[in-house]
């Protein structure tokens, strides 16, 4: 009876070990824009990660509360049919404790399952916040188009392209006007968060699949 406590304890400390956790890092490529010093890249940097984090906030603890609540339902659970199993068999407490056992088992996996998908999405939710964040302040993203591209040399035909999505997503309240034909940071936001609301592939990009897309969703 007394090593199957401390296994149970053993697993329960093995799940919250691996628990999941804020986010404090990025994982995308940014580099300061050739006009900004490597200080206020800093200071970017600084205030975007704070930026992230408060988009994030409290998902991690809901995730473990998540792994908590399987692991002590699953115990409650197993221990009482084990104590049935026991009972019949002549021992009770043993067949309690083996089924708290396992239990413990099978409710800590799924509840840990469930918060590794969680922390895969945090990160995501506060890579793209971040990226937005960074991307506004002038600095250079990964998967973003340079700011000197988005504001000047776009050619005439994707200008048009951009300025018919903006169009549509001012339509649709996505984005405040005008529509100026320039990709800047105020429609990759609004871009990506209308692919997120679509189920699309978030890119924040202007195209031909986004602009059927949104000439064919209907205005609040």
């Amino acid at each position: 009876m007394r090593s199957t406590v401390v296994a149970i304890a053993a697993i329960l400390a093995l799940a919250l070990s691996g628990c999941a956790q804020t986010p404090t890092n990025p994982q995308v490529n940014v580099a300061p824009s050739p006009s900004k010093s490597f200080q206020a890249f800093q200071a970017d940097q600084a205030y975007c990660k704070q930026y992230a984090q408060a988009q994030v906030a409290g998902q991690a603890e809901q995730a473990n509360r998540t792994t908590a609540i399987g692991a002590g339902a699953g115990a409650l659970g197993g221990a009482a049919l084990g104590a049935a199993g026991g009972a019949i068999a002549g021992n009770a407490g043993t067949g309690a404790a083996i089924g708290a056992l396992s239990g413990v088992v099978l409710g800590t996996a799924g509840g840990a399952m469930m918060s590794n998908r969680q922390q895969v999405a945090m990160q995501n939710q506060f890579d793209q916040a971040y990226g937005q964040c960074m991307y506004s302040r002038g600095n250079d993203v990964q998967g973003y188009p340079p700011h000197a591209q988005a504001a000047s040399t776009l050619s005439p035909n994707n200008r048009g392209l951009v300025r018919s999505v903006q169009t549509q997503l001012i339509r649709l309240h996505y984005l405040a006007p005008p529509a100026d034909g320039i990709s800047g940071p105020n429609t990759i936001s609004a871009i990506t968060r209308f692919q997120q609301a679509a189920g699309m592939q978030t890119t924040g990009q202007a195209s031909p699949a986004l602009l059927a897309r949104l000439q064919s969703t209907p205005g609040s």
